[in-house]
């Protein structure tokens, strides 16, 4: 796009830009810097998705982001700016408005792994972040769950907490302190940001250190008190977040917006559930989704005057309904409405459809078996998301009946012949990839009492345990069986009200009884018992009536030959009695009188089936105070699955809840499923299927609704406690590391360094910390500690160190294995030194205290022996005959630059951002495992 109004030009190729308000007009924010916002500032984004998964909705999402100290000036910029663009970009964009804080979930979608809020304000843009600038010290506090903020806080032990993650950076040092309230979940994802600032501020050369419980991490708490001074008092919990729940999301308002002469008329329309036929292309509304966010939505007959003042209108609106200023504002236009938008709405169809047939699906949505080629289902998953069909159902297939609260297996001659006051479990059994899948159906009959449900929840828990956790899930109310399930039983699921059933149990069978067949092939066709009463007909359809003595088979006016064809075959099952064929108007007397007499029932041909335009949309599941909270992510991928998430996937026909590996509530998962129908503002169907799905379980029903997916994700992907425990033993350590500050001349130091440096100067041993020698405090002995601690009141006859003696100053330490390490120590060379010097320690120490290289996240470590050791001393070598300090699980280490190319054929930075297990298998292959 050229530059238009004086506004940039706009790169293409790149889904997300971020400018930032500076003198009134905007300026590009660096793509380092992506994900910092300071709080001073407006900012805006444009995010223009390079790849959709449909070419339905907005094409963009224009957004204007307000620091909590912005001032009015700069907001009414970004205001007028974003309008500007708005008219630049065209009709297809969605406009929001967030506020430090409180911004929208598809805001906080952009930004992997989170948010970052630095304080004050920026003299230049080029200045947002400047790589390998090591003289910082500030104190980041990170919450949240799926989407991650950082706050730039007080450099104090009083703010902290025991719920939140804090990082204390330090530029060469990066301390991450986890709250003892925080979940795995939550250092996880806080670690994740730690590393993505190693990576981006630091070129990954600081040290990440842990502190997860401090009594096993004493030194690193040294270095803590060092900066932050001794703690006084117990650390406070946190009072709850007020989470916005489903129900208040539910109280959706619309109103009418339109001026009556020079007055602003706001007029109420319509609560849940609202329709879409309400909006009228030559008006203006609002939507008040219980004042969590504020849509409005412009037609496109409605003025320009109209659309300018679209945001000035919902400010006034908030301030008038005394909702809180941050509340997030959403403007839509006409024809290019936000997924979140449409779904409060209860059906929602597109105008001037576009022409799409993607292998089997038509235009409107229905299937297309003629054309439907099921081989294809496992290598095109997106085809049999949106068919609901994991394969073309060739494979095994058990029923069992749930009778006296336990499961008894159901005669394959009887499978698809159900009953309403039943429960069954229908398992599914077929290959893909060569690999065994399955599918456990959870079937519930409209008649089922409380005590059934319970024994099919109890009785699917036992299957699954004797599969071992391989079961996928779906909970299947009658009426509502999904294609799949009818598939498996060659379209002759039939449903009877009342019969004897399996057991002998039961109320006998009427003598006259009604059944309703629908479906044209044997993919879609389910036959369901209905009263035996004239007004159950519908001319659409096709009805079988049983008698004592005959069968009548009636067609309605509007069914088709192929709804003729299935008809006469499912009759069979139900009646093997002769039956007669009867027109619909054509029906003889005996018939009228086994349905009790004529009685008016719908004779219209029934309208096609709405077809509705939902996009999939991807939520995080929690209940902090009880209950249910969703968290969205927008434009998602199978990098937001996490191992310790449950994550619900509303597809509209169906809702699945994947559940991660080491997620704590997986019990409740089906219970929030049944919240969400429940509570949804658009009036959902609670017999919606719910299907449960298990990390590294996915069918192919759930991965095709993600852009890509990679099967083997799972299996290359480190777990928090892995990063932490298990691959971190040759990363330099930082448990023995003290922060002084000597002169102005910032290092890192350890205490015995402190020691040796005070005898060498005649002055005796530094005393510890821990024995009385406090920050900025006195001793009797006259010592003193000044913000990290200098020590020119130390020695004030000692003249400082000049920088090559700091850097040539080497200590030894001996680890736990008995093998000596080198430690070498490097200090800082001054706050205006932005060098790429090093600090290189000697190997980890087990405990609770953890370090992090950039090895272990993203980035590549450098060699712990400078020039690097020769290839010959490191092939092939045993551990025991390796040279000392030589890490035996990390070898390629000690390896000269040119040596590692010339082995591996590659860089280090190039290896290191392989997989992992790539890189084990490179390691093995060349004798350096």
């Amino acid at each position: 796009m050229d530059v238009i109004k004086g506004l940039p030009a706009i790169d293409s190729h790149r889904d997300l830009h971020i400018w930032i308000i500076e003198n009134l007009k905007m300026v590009p924010v660096p793509e380092r810097a992506y994900g910092n916002f300071f709080e001073e500032h407006c900012y805006i984004l444009l995010h223009v998705p390079q790849s959709l998964k449909t070419t339905q909705g907005p094409s963009s999402d224009l957004h204007y982001w307000v620091g909590k100290k912005a001032a009015a000036e700069a907001q009414g910029a970004a205001g007028t700016l974003v309008q500007h663009l708005q008219e630049a970009l065209g009709g297809a964009t969605v406009q929001h408005r967030d506020v430090q804080g409180y911004e929208s979930d598809c805001f906080r979608s952009y930004f992997h792994p989170g948010v970052i809020y630095r304080k004050g304000g920026l003299a230049s843009a080029l200045k947002h972040v400047e790589t390998n600038i090591y003289n910082i010290q500030r104190l980041l506090r990170i919450k949240g769950r799926k989407h991650v903020s950082a706050t730039e806080v007080e450099l104090s032990w009083n703010s902290f907490n025991k719920d939140d993650i804090f990082l204390l950076d330090l530029g060469k040092v990066m301390i991450q302190w986890n709250g003892p309230k925080s979940s795995t979940s939550e250092k996880a994802r806080g670690l994740a940001l730690t590393c993505s600032l190693q990576d981006r501020e630091r070129g990954g050369r600081a040290q990440i250190a842990i502190v997860d419980d401090e009594g096993q991490a004493a030194d690193l708490m040294e270095i803590m008190e060092a900066v932050l001074g001794c703690r006084v008092g117990n650390l406070y919990a946190t009072m709850p977040n007020k989470s916005i729940n489903q129900l208040q999301k539910a109280n959706v308002r619309l109103y009418h917006v339109y001026e009556k002469g020079e007055d602003l008329v706001i007029q109420e329309l319509a609560t849940r559930p609202l329709t879409q036929d309400l909006l009228r292309e030559e008006d203006c509304y609002i939507l008040d989704q219980g004042g969590f966010r504020i849509y409005v939505w412009q037609g496109r007959m409605s003025s320009l005057q109209e659309k300018k003042a679209a945001f000035s209108r919902a400010l006034g609106f908030i301030q008038a309904k005394g909702y809180p200023t941050y509340t997030n504002v959403e403007v839509v236009n006409d024809g290019a409405e936000s997924a979140a938008f449409k779904q409060l709405f209860r059906t929602w169809s597109i105008k001037q459809r576009r022409n799409r047939n993607v292998g089997g699906i038509s235009g409107t949505g229905k299937l297309s078996v003629v054309k439907l080629d099921v081989g294809n289902l496992h290598s095109q998953p997106e085809l049999a998301a949106q068919l609901r069909m994991v394969d073309d159902c060739s494979g095994k297939v058990e029923v069992w009946c749930i009778q006296d609260l336990t499961r008894q297996p159901v005669h394959p001659k009887l499978h698809g012949q159900l009953y309403a006051g039943n429960c069954y479990l229908v398992l599914y059994t077929y290959q893909k990839m060569g690999q065994v899948q399955y599918i456990l159906y959870l079937w519930q009959g409209h008649q089922a009492t409380a005590h059934k449900i319970k024994a099919l929840n109890s009785n699917a828990e036992e299957l699954d345990l004797m599969y071992h956790g391989a079961l996928v899930q779906e909970h299947v109310t009658m009426g509502s069986e999904p294609p799949h399930f009818l598939a498996i039983f060659q379209g002759q699921l039939v449903v009877f009200q009342r019969s004897t059933e399996h057991n002998g149990k039961g109320q006998p069978a009427p003598a006259t009884r009604l059944f309703h067949v629908q479906g044209t092939d044997s993919y879609n066709t389910r036959t369901m018992e209905v009263p035996a009463r004239a007004s159950a007909l519908n001319s659409s359809d096709i009805f079988l009536l049983v008698t004592a003595g005959i069968c009548y088979l009636w067609f309605g006016k509007g069914c088709s030959g192929d709804q003729r064809e299935m008809a006469r075959m499912v009759t069979t099952v139900i009646s093997e009695k002769n039956k007669e064929i009867v027109l619909e108007g054509q029906e003889p007397p005996q018939f009228w009188e086994a349905l009790g007499g004529r009685a008016p029932y719908p004779s219209n041909r029934s309208l096609p089936e709405d077809v509705s335009n939902f996009q999939p949309r991807l939520f995080e599941c929690s209940s902090p105070m009880g209950h249910l909270v969703l968290t969205e992510v927008v434009f998602f991928s199978q990098g937001d699955l996490d191992k310790y998430d449950i994550m619900l996937l509303d597809t509209w026909h169906e809702i699945f809840l994947w559940l991660g590996e080491a997620a704590s509530e997986q019990k409740k998962a089906v219970a929030w499923g049944q919240e969400y129908l429940k509570t949804h503002p658009a009036g959902r169907s609670q017999a919606t299927p719910i299907v449960l799905v298990k990390q590294a379980r996915e069918p192919p029903t759930f991965t095709g609704w993600f852009y890509t997916w990679d099967p083997y994700k799972w299996t290359n992907n480190q777990s928090y406690e892995e990063v932490v425990e298990g691959s971190l033993r040759a990363i330099s350590a930082i448990s023995e590391i003290t922060a002084v500050e000597y002169w102005g001349l910032p290092g890192i130091w350890t205490q015995s360094a402190c020691s040796k440096w005070a005898e060498w100067a005649g002055k005796g041993p530094v005393p510890s910390r821990r024995q009385g020698l406090q920050p900025g405090g006195k001793r009797a002995s006259g010592l003193s500690m000044a913000s990290c601690g200098s020590l020119s009141p130390i020695f004030p006859s000692l003249n400082p160190l000049s920088g090559q003696e700091v850097h040539n100053f080497r200590l030894s330490r001996w680890p736990n294995n008995g093998r000596t390490g080198p430690l070498a120590l490097q200090a800082l060379k001054g706050s205006q030194d932005s060098s790429e010097s090093e600090l290189e320690l000697g190997p980890n120490v087990s405990g609770s205290s953890t370090s992090i290289s950039a090895s272990s996240y993203h980035s590549s470590p450098r060699s712990m022996i400078n020039g690097g050791l020769p290839r010959e001393q490191l092939m092939h070598q045993a551990a025991e005959d390796l040279p000392e300090g030589v890490d035996p699980a990390h070898k390629e280490f000690y390896l000269s630059d040119a040596d590692f190319e010339d082995i591996f054929g590659k860089s280090k930075e190039e290896f290191y951002s392989m997989a992992k297990w790539k890189q084990q298998q490179e390691k093995k292959q060349l004798g350096l495992f």
